[in-house]
Protein backbone atom coordinates (compact mmCIF):
# COMPACT_ATOMS: atom_id res chain seq x y z
CA UNK A 1 0.00 0.00 0.00
CA UNK A 2 2.77 2.31 0.74
CA UNK A 3 4.45 1.77 -2.62
CA UNK A 4 1.06 2.00 -4.47
CA UNK A 5 0.52 5.78 -2.49
CA UNK A 6 4.20 6.73 -3.88
CA UNK A 7 3.32 5.86 -7.33
CA UNK A 8 0.24 7.73 -6.96
CA UNK A 9 2.10 10.68 -5.66
CA UNK A 10 4.68 10.95 -7.84
CA UNK A 11 2.52 10.17 -11.01
CA UNK A 12 1.90 14.19 -13.63
CA UNK A 13 -1.54 13.27 -13.29
CA UNK A 14 -2.06 13.81 -9.57
CA UNK A 15 0.39 17.02 -10.08
CA UNK A 16 -0.60 20.34 -9.28
CA UNK A 17 -1.10 22.42 -12.76
CA UNK A 18 -1.17 25.79 -13.02
CA UNK A 19 -3.47 29.11 -15.54
CA UNK A 20 -1.91 32.12 -16.21
CA UNK A 21 -3.52 32.83 -19.33
CA UNK A 22 -5.58 35.51 -21.32
CA UNK A 23 -8.27 35.04 -23.81
CA UNK A 24 -11.10 36.42 -26.05
CA UNK A 25 -14.26 35.41 -25.76
CA UNK A 26 -17.52 36.40 -28.19
CA UNK A 27 -20.11 37.98 -25.33
CA UNK A 28 -22.96 39.87 -26.65
CA UNK A 29 -22.10 39.89 -29.91
CA UNK A 30 -18.55 41.34 -30.01
CA UNK A 31 -14.78 40.38 -28.39
CA UNK A 32 -14.51 40.40 -25.18
CA UNK A 33 -11.05 39.86 -23.02
CA UNK A 34 -10.48 38.25 -20.00
CA UNK A 35 -7.40 36.89 -18.08
CA UNK A 36 -7.32 33.61 -16.45
CA UNK A 37 -5.27 33.37 -13.34
CA UNK A 38 -4.45 30.37 -10.81
CA UNK A 39 -2.04 27.94 -8.93
CA UNK A 40 -4.38 25.15 -9.30
CA UNK A 41 -7.03 24.92 -12.28
CA UNK A 42 -8.88 22.77 -10.11
CA UNK A 43 -9.71 25.14 -7.65
CA UNK A 44 -12.88 27.29 -7.37
CA UNK A 45 -13.80 29.92 -9.99
CA UNK A 46 -14.01 33.93 -8.86
CA UNK A 47 -14.86 36.24 -11.29
CA UNK A 48 -13.82 40.04 -10.40
CA UNK A 49 -15.99 42.53 -12.10
CA UNK A 50 -14.40 45.89 -12.10
CA UNK A 51 -15.86 49.23 -11.03
CA UNK A 52 -15.83 52.22 -12.87
CA UNK A 53 -17.83 51.86 -15.11
CA UNK A 54 -14.50 52.04 -17.45
CA UNK A 55 -12.35 51.04 -14.82
CA UNK A 56 -10.16 47.46 -16.53
CA UNK A 57 -8.37 46.45 -12.86
CA UNK A 58 -6.27 44.09 -15.48
CA UNK A 59 -3.18 45.84 -14.60
CA UNK A 60 -3.64 46.02 -11.11
CA UNK A 61 -4.97 42.07 -10.77
CA UNK A 62 -1.79 40.88 -8.92
CA UNK A 63 -2.57 43.35 -5.91
CA UNK A 64 -5.95 42.74 -5.84
CA UNK A 65 -6.17 39.09 -6.40
CA UNK A 66 -2.98 37.53 -5.93
CA UNK A 67 -3.47 35.84 -2.68
CA UNK A 68 -6.56 34.16 -4.00
CA UNK A 69 -4.91 33.13 -6.82
CA UNK A 70 -3.62 30.70 -5.11
CA UNK A 71 -7.16 29.05 -3.82
CA UNK A 72 -9.39 30.25 -6.81
CA UNK A 73 -8.93 30.38 -10.75
CA UNK A 74 -9.62 33.87 -10.75
CA UNK A 75 -11.10 35.81 -13.63
CA UNK A 76 -10.42 39.53 -15.16
CA UNK A 77 -12.73 40.96 -17.10
CA UNK A 78 -12.54 43.90 -19.16
CA UNK A 79 -16.12 44.80 -19.64
CA UNK A 80 -17.61 46.25 -23.29
CA UNK A 81 -15.72 49.93 -24.10
CA UNK A 82 -13.28 48.85 -21.04
CA UNK A 83 -9.34 48.59 -21.81
CA UNK A 84 -8.68 45.51 -24.02
CA UNK A 85 -11.78 44.34 -25.26
CA UNK A 86 -12.65 48.83 -26.24
CA UNK A 87 -9.09 47.84 -28.53
CA UNK A 88 -11.00 45.08 -29.86
CA UNK A 89 -13.94 46.59 -31.23
CA UNK A 90 -16.61 49.02 -29.85
CA UNK A 91 -20.09 48.27 -29.36
CA UNK A 92 -22.04 50.44 -31.94
CA UNK A 93 -25.46 50.44 -30.15
CA UNK A 94 -26.07 53.11 -26.87
CA UNK A 95 -25.19 51.76 -24.06
CA UNK A 96 -27.58 50.71 -21.47
CA UNK A 97 -27.46 48.95 -18.32
CA UNK A 98 -28.94 45.46 -19.82
CA UNK A 99 -26.23 45.38 -21.69
CA UNK A 100 -23.72 45.10 -19.19
CA UNK A 101 -26.03 42.60 -17.04
CA UNK A 102 -26.60 40.40 -20.37
CA UNK A 103 -22.93 40.56 -20.83
CA UNK A 104 -21.71 39.70 -17.16
CA UNK A 105 -24.91 36.08 -17.41
CA UNK A 106 -22.84 35.43 -21.29
CA UNK A 107 -19.80 35.04 -19.29
CA UNK A 108 -20.52 33.35 -16.47
CA UNK A 109 -22.40 30.68 -18.63
CA UNK A 110 -19.00 30.77 -20.68
CA UNK A 111 -17.07 30.05 -17.51
CA UNK A 112 -19.01 27.71 -16.42
CA UNK A 113 -19.08 25.55 -19.55
CA UNK A 114 -15.57 25.94 -20.17
CA UNK A 115 -13.94 24.85 -16.64
CA UNK A 116 -17.31 22.12 -15.96
CA UNK A 117 -18.06 23.95 -12.97
CA UNK A 118 -21.64 23.82 -11.69
CA UNK A 119 -21.07 27.60 -9.64
CA UNK A 120 -18.79 30.30 -9.13
CA UNK A 121 -17.81 33.05 -6.79
CA UNK A 122 -18.66 36.50 -7.62
CA UNK A 123 -16.80 39.65 -6.76
CA UNK A 124 -18.31 43.00 -7.90
CA UNK A 125 -16.23 46.14 -6.93
CA UNK A 126 -18.33 49.38 -6.96
CA UNK A 127 -19.97 49.70 -10.34
CA UNK A 128 -19.59 46.12 -11.03
CA UNK A 129 -21.51 45.51 -7.72
CA UNK A 130 -24.63 46.18 -9.41
CA UNK A 131 -23.98 43.61 -11.96
CA UNK A 132 -23.26 40.87 -9.10
CA UNK A 133 -26.50 42.61 -7.87
CA UNK A 134 -28.46 41.31 -10.79
CA UNK A 135 -26.38 38.10 -11.26
CA UNK A 136 -27.11 37.22 -7.11
CA UNK A 137 -30.88 38.48 -7.80
CA UNK A 138 -31.64 36.33 -10.83
CA UNK A 139 -29.06 33.58 -11.44
CA UNK A 140 -28.32 32.69 -7.67
CA UNK A 141 -27.94 29.37 -8.83
CA UNK A 142 -24.95 29.64 -10.45
CA UNK A 143 -23.42 31.22 -7.31
CA UNK A 144 -21.30 29.91 -4.57
CA UNK A 145 -21.53 33.34 -3.15
CA UNK A 146 -21.68 36.90 -4.20
CA UNK A 147 -19.18 39.21 -2.71
CA UNK A 148 -20.06 42.99 -2.89
CA UNK A 149 -17.46 45.43 -2.25
CA UNK A 150 -17.99 49.17 -1.98
CA UNK A 151 -21.45 48.53 -3.21
CA UNK A 152 -23.55 50.22 -5.04
CA UNK A 153 -26.97 50.45 -3.26
CA UNK A 154 -29.22 53.19 -2.89
CA UNK A 155 -26.48 55.59 -4.46
CA UNK A 156 -28.81 58.95 -4.36
CA UNK A 157 -29.14 58.19 -0.61
CA UNK A 158 -25.43 58.19 -0.30
CA UNK A 159 -24.34 60.88 -2.82
CA UNK A 160 -27.00 62.90 -0.45
CA UNK A 161 -25.46 62.26 2.70
CA UNK A 162 -22.00 62.70 1.44
CA UNK A 163 -23.18 66.20 -0.46
CA UNK A 164 -24.61 67.29 2.82
CA UNK A 165 -21.57 66.68 4.81
CA UNK A 166 -19.34 69.27 2.05
CA UNK A 167 -22.01 71.85 2.12
CA UNK A 168 -20.98 71.40 6.24
CA UNK A 169 -17.60 71.05 6.63
CA UNK A 170 -16.07 72.45 3.20
CA UNK A 171 -14.66 76.01 2.29
CA UNK A 172 -16.16 78.99 0.55
CA UNK A 173 -14.87 77.89 -2.96
CA UNK A 174 -16.54 74.51 -2.51
CA UNK A 175 -19.88 76.00 -1.95
CA UNK A 176 -19.65 78.21 -4.87
CA UNK A 177 -18.95 75.09 -6.68
CA UNK A 178 -21.44 72.52 -4.65
CA UNK A 179 -23.96 75.34 -5.38
CA UNK A 180 -24.64 74.24 -8.71
CA UNK A 181 -24.60 70.32 -8.01
CA UNK A 182 -27.90 68.36 -8.04
CA UNK A 183 -28.85 65.29 -6.81
CA UNK A 184 -29.48 62.66 -8.98
CA UNK A 185 -26.54 64.59 -11.24
CA UNK A 186 -27.71 66.14 -14.33
CA UNK A 187 -24.83 66.21 -16.25
CA UNK A 188 -20.57 65.97 -16.21
CA UNK A 189 -19.79 69.37 -14.19
CA UNK A 190 -21.97 68.27 -11.72
CA UNK A 191 -20.65 65.12 -11.18
CA UNK A 192 -17.21 66.62 -11.32
CA UNK A 193 -17.98 68.91 -8.42
CA UNK A 194 -19.47 66.41 -6.51
CA UNK A 195 -16.76 64.34 -6.73
CA UNK A 196 -13.71 67.01 -6.54
CA UNK A 197 -15.05 67.98 -3.13
CA UNK A 198 -15.31 64.88 -1.92
CA UNK A 199 -11.96 63.08 -3.17
CA UNK A 200 -10.51 66.23 -1.12
CA UNK A 201 -12.20 65.11 2.23
CA UNK A 202 -9.85 62.71 4.29
CA UNK A 203 -10.04 59.02 3.01
CA UNK A 204 -10.10 60.03 -0.79
CA UNK A 205 -7.22 62.25 -0.95
CA UNK A 206 -5.29 59.79 -3.58
CA UNK A 207 -8.14 60.04 -6.34
CA UNK A 208 -8.19 63.90 -5.97
CA UNK A 209 -4.30 63.53 -7.76
CA UNK A 210 -5.43 62.59 -10.80
CA UNK A 211 -9.54 63.69 -11.25
CA UNK A 212 -9.52 66.93 -13.65
CA UNK A 213 -12.53 67.94 -15.40
CA UNK A 214 -11.54 67.59 -18.68
CA UNK A 215 -11.13 64.00 -17.64
CA UNK A 216 -14.93 63.49 -16.18
CA UNK A 217 -16.45 65.38 -19.30
CA UNK A 218 -14.71 62.87 -21.29
CA UNK A 219 -15.43 59.83 -19.44
CA UNK A 220 -18.92 60.87 -19.14
CA UNK A 221 -19.84 61.29 -22.49
CA UNK A 222 -19.62 57.62 -22.81
CA UNK A 223 -20.39 56.57 -19.21
CA UNK A 224 -22.31 58.71 -17.47
CA UNK A 225 -25.68 57.53 -18.97
CA UNK A 226 -25.29 54.01 -17.96
CA UNK A 227 -23.99 54.86 -14.24
CA UNK A 228 -27.05 56.79 -14.04
CA UNK A 229 -29.16 53.93 -14.70
CA UNK A 230 -27.23 51.53 -12.25
CA UNK A 231 -27.57 54.18 -9.10
CA UNK A 232 -31.40 54.70 -9.70
CA UNK A 233 -31.52 51.37 -8.43
CA UNK A 234 -32.58 51.18 -5.27
CA UNK A 235 -31.81 47.98 -3.97
CA UNK A 236 -33.54 48.27 -0.59
CA UNK A 237 -36.66 48.06 -2.28
CA UNK A 238 -34.97 45.48 -5.68
CA UNK A 239 -33.79 43.00 -3.54
CA UNK A 240 -34.89 42.54 -0.13
CA UNK A 241 -33.47 38.74 -0.15
CA UNK A 242 -31.15 36.89 -2.16
CA UNK A 243 -31.31 32.85 -2.69
CA UNK A 244 -27.60 32.71 -2.54
CA UNK A 245 -25.03 33.37 0.56
CA UNK A 246 -23.71 37.57 0.12
CA UNK A 247 -21.40 39.28 1.69
CA UNK A 248 -20.39 43.32 1.80
CA UNK A 249 -17.27 45.00 2.16
CA UNK A 250 -17.40 48.61 3.09
CA UNK A 251 -14.29 50.72 3.91
CA UNK A 252 -15.78 53.41 7.34
CA UNK A 253 -14.57 56.36 5.63
CA UNK A 254 -16.46 55.19 1.78
CA UNK A 255 -18.16 58.54 1.40
CA UNK A 256 -18.88 57.61 -2.06
CA UNK A 257 -20.85 54.16 -1.44
CA UNK A 258 -21.34 55.69 1.71
CA UNK A 259 -20.57 52.79 4.87
CA UNK A 260 -23.64 53.70 6.41
CA UNK A 261 -25.95 52.57 3.66
CA UNK A 262 -24.32 49.41 3.12
CA UNK A 263 -24.11 48.67 7.13
CA UNK A 264 -28.46 49.69 7.17
CA UNK A 265 -28.71 46.99 3.74
CA UNK A 266 -26.95 44.92 5.24
CA UNK A 267 -29.18 44.57 8.50
CA UNK A 268 -32.50 44.27 6.53
CA UNK A 269 -31.68 42.30 3.62
CA UNK A 270 -31.96 38.02 3.74
CA UNK A 271 -29.92 35.80 2.80
CA UNK A 272 -28.92 32.43 3.25
CA UNK A 273 -25.46 33.15 4.81
CA UNK A 274 -24.25 36.77 5.31
CA UNK A 275 -21.98 38.92 6.67
CA UNK A 276 -20.32 42.49 6.31
CA UNK A 277 -16.58 43.21 6.66
CA UNK A 278 -16.23 46.89 7.80
CA UNK A 279 -12.51 48.30 7.35
CA UNK A 280 -11.16 50.83 9.14
CA UNK A 281 -9.41 53.85 7.85
CA UNK A 282 -10.45 52.47 4.77
CA UNK A 283 -12.01 54.31 1.91
CA UNK A 284 -13.92 53.59 -1.39
CA UNK A 285 -10.84 51.43 -3.03
CA UNK A 286 -10.45 48.71 -0.23
CA UNK A 287 -9.23 46.05 -2.43
CA UNK A 288 -6.03 48.15 -3.19
CA UNK A 289 -5.38 50.25 -0.18
CA UNK A 290 -6.47 46.98 2.21
CA UNK A 291 -5.90 43.98 -0.64
CA UNK A 292 -4.16 41.50 1.61
CA UNK A 293 -6.86 41.55 4.49
CA UNK A 294 -9.72 41.65 2.00
CA UNK A 295 -8.43 38.25 -0.09
CA UNK A 296 -7.63 36.82 3.57
CA UNK A 297 -11.57 37.20 4.31
CA UNK A 298 -12.46 35.69 1.10
CA UNK A 299 -9.93 32.50 1.89
CA UNK A 300 -9.97 32.20 5.10
CA UNK A 301 -13.91 32.50 5.92
CA UNK A 302 -16.07 32.87 2.95
CA UNK A 303 -14.49 30.08 0.89
CA UNK A 304 -14.62 27.73 3.51
CA UNK A 305 -18.59 28.50 4.86
CA UNK A 306 -20.00 28.25 1.07
CA UNK A 307 -18.20 25.87 -0.86
CA UNK A 308 -20.24 22.85 -0.06
CA UNK A 309 -23.60 25.18 0.68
Amino acid sequence: MKYFLLILLSNPVFAQRGIDTSETMTIGGIKQYIVIKGKDVTKPLLLFLHGGPGGSMIQIAGKVSGELQQEFVVVHWDQRETGETQKLNKTTQPLALQMFDNDTHDLIDSLLRQFRRPKLYLVGYSWGSGLGFYIADNYPELLYAYIAVSPLINQWKSDSISFRMLKETMGKKAQEELSQVKIPFENADQLYYHRKWLFKHDGQKLVSLTLRKSFVQGWAATWLGVLLESCSINRFESSPAFRCPVYFFAGENDYQTNYSVTHDYYNVVSAPKKDLFLFSNAGHRLPETHGKKFQEIIIDKILPETFYY
